[in-house]
């Protein structure tokens, strides 16, 4: 991933431009070739550039800096740019156009532009959030970068740590937008743009999912999303690109392995990480998935020194707290392609969260199902439950089914189980809001133009799960790997698809990706279509009880994490004592979490 960087405003008086732009673009790496660096005194923007056809722009009274895989549908736009380049027919049509230019965009992009004699730049991100871009204001200056990092070497950012985003991260185990770890920096949300206009800001969302419940013959969809496939595939795919694919076993990747195939004419490279512990390792059905397509299945069964040995490079990677455990064999399986001559991987990400394919959103149904039930009914039943001993799986389904949504999925999190006076140093309880991750679950879920719940539970997974984590990930560990990824299922054409899918076709009843499932049918392995779903977890707690290494690493990150007063020192003794005497694969999840916030806390100096 390329990243770029900028500012305008006042000069600062200690550096001159180049060696600001030097100092904030150091953090910054692209995984393709080598970034170009381009800067103009009168605007005080710097930035890197992106791909080929993406890239810089300047004239006198405009800059504009675009980077990742950007591309237009407009034919007319498609032939401008064949003979002048995406970039200068962007900057003619955003003359003409302005902030509106944006609706016109497809693909995965940031694009920054300024208009220094105005005093005025715009910044956005693609549609799904793929590209990432956060900002800030001090005094006259306008600060952004596509990592958070390089903003903080901004010498006007002071870069404290907010204690209420550190609070973000121990509930979702990451720092969802639009808050960073960093006391006033933000990030863009996906599809969003910022207009910085002589100090003051606006900002809103250029692109919206149109969710649709008409009717329509299921067949009539089903040709159509294999077309849909097919085109996206193809467009991911450069003929340049030594490319390979990730390959689980499950449904995502093994339609891309399968789509990309065909197309290829010839054999191609899958790679996939095993793991050597019971429940957790996939392996067979990458094999059946790979046998079935006739496909290089090229393995690494990941061990626990790989994971000790990872753990300060993953930490380093993020410029935000990041503990999702499937970080280490998403670097393992990016690292064991580029061993492999790979340049790009395709990744099948996107496809739970467009076609209902998370287990929570079955379960989430069953329990709307007690909304339906009569008011004088559930007087009777309720007390009933309440009273009765062994009607105790009653009364827990009846006291979530009366918690509304969004804020009934959230019922499992470690900081909904224990008060948080029993989880926090009262310190640190002082500094923050502990309704606030709910109430940021609440404006992204009431936001969906929808009154589907099936469909307003994707649209919350589409910010919180795939771009506030899974694309974070995948993207970061990729780019330390050397890797460049991308993502067919995330196409633009493809999101706007499965929108028009109906909810009855998504899920059929109670079964997750239903409609997805019955199209492929006849491509995919029969393994695949049998596979319950699984996930990329990583068996942290259950080596943490037998490897030694692994745990005195974790040990010793504990105990300098109870030295910052973040958490009750009983709690963490706690999760010690759980984990080793109880259930070691949940209470690991815990201390995994933790453990990457010192480590983090650690690498990045604070």
């Amino acid at each position: 991933m390329t990243s770029l960087c900028g500012w305008m405003g006042s000069p600062i008086a200690e550096l001159d431009n180049e060696v600001l732009l030097n100092q904030m673009t150091s953090c910054l790496a692209g995984s393709g070739g080598n970034p170009k660096i381009a800067i103009t005194p009168n605007s005080n923007l710097g930035c890197i550039g992106g791909r080929d056809n993406n890239g810089l722009f300047e004239s006198e009274d405009l800059m504009i800096a675009i980077v990742g895989d950007m591309y237009w549908v407009d034919p007319d736009l498609c032939q401008a740019s064949s003979s002048q380049g995406l970039i200068s027919v962007f900057a003619e049509r955003y003359k003409q156009q302005g902030r509106s230019i944006l609706e016109m965009l497809h693909g995965s992009f940031a694009v920054a532009i300024v208009e220094p004699r105005k005093g005025k730049a715009l910044i956005a991100v693609d549609r799904l959030g793929i590209q990432a871009l956060a900002y800030t204001t001090v005094g006259d200056q306008f600060i952004f970068a596509s990592q958070i990092t390089a903003i903080v070497k901004h010498p006007s950012v002071s870069g404290k740590i907010d204690s209420q985003s550190i609070f973000a991260y121990l509930y979702f185990h990451m720092v969802p937008s639009p808050d960073t770890i960093n006391q006033g920096i933000s990030k863009l949300l996906p599809g969003q743009y910022l207009e910085f206009d002589r100090g003051a800001i606006t900002h809103g969302f250029y692109w919206q999912p149109h969710y649709q419940e008409r009717s329509v013959r299921e067949s009539m969809l089903v040709d159509e999303l294999h077309n849909e496939l097919e085109s996206a595939i193809q467009r991911c795919v450069d003929s340049n690109d030594s490319t390979g694919v990730f390959l689980s076993g499950g449904l995502d990747s093994s339609t891309v392995t399968g789509i990309f195939r065909k197309l290829s004419g010839q054999k191609i490279d899958a790679f996939v990480i095993g793991f050597d512990a019971e429940g957790y390792d996939e392996m067979e059905f990458a094999r059946a998935s790979a046998r079935h397509f006739d496909v290089n299945l090229i393995e690494y069964y990941l061990t626990p020194d790989d994971v000790v040995d990872a753990l300060p490079m993953i930490a380093n990677a993020y410029d935000e707290p990041f503990g999702n455990a499937s970080a280490v064999p998403a670097y393992y399986c990016a690292k064991l392609a580029r061993d492999h001559g790979k340049t790009c991987l395709l990744a099948g990400d996107g496809g739970d969260e467009l076609f209902a394919g998370n287990e929570r959103y079955a379960k989430q149904k069953i329990f709307e199902l007690y909304g339906h039930v009569p008011g004088a009914l559930r007087q009777v039943i309720e007390p009933l439950a309440n009273a009765t001993p062994f009607l105790g799986k009653l009364k827990s389904y009846i006291e979530q089914a009366n918690i509304p949504l969004p804020d009934r999925m959230e019922t499992y999190n470690f900081l909904h189980r224990t008060p948080a006076e029993d989880v926090l140093h009262p310190d640190f309880l002082c500094d923050i809001n502990t309704a606030k991750p709910l109430l940021n679950l609440q404006e992204v879920y009431a936001r969906a133009q929808t009154e589907s719940i099936v469909k307003r539970m994707l649209f919350l997974d589409l910010k919180f799960t795939l771009a506030d984590n899974d694309l974070r990930k995948v993207n970061r560990m990729c780019e330390a790997a050397g890797i460049s990824v991308r993502y067919p299922l995330l196409d633009d054409n493809i999101v706007d698809f499965s929108a028009r899918v109906p909810s009855q076709y998504l899920m059929r009843r109670f079964e997750i990706r239903s409609f997805f499932r019955r199209a492929l049918a006849n491509f995919l392995a029969p393994e695949t279509l049998s596979k319950s779903k699984h996930g990329f977890g990583l068996p942290f707690g259950l080596w943490l009880n037998e490897h030694h290494r692994l745990k005195d690493f974790a040990n010793e990150s504990l105990t300098s994490l109870r030295k910052r007063n973040i958490l009750n020192p009983r709690y963490l003794d706690d999760i010690i004592k759980n984990h080793q005497t109880g259930h070691a694969a949940y209470y690991g999840v815990m201390i995994w979490i933790l453990m990457m916030l010192e480590q983090w806390l650690q690498v990045h100096e604070y």
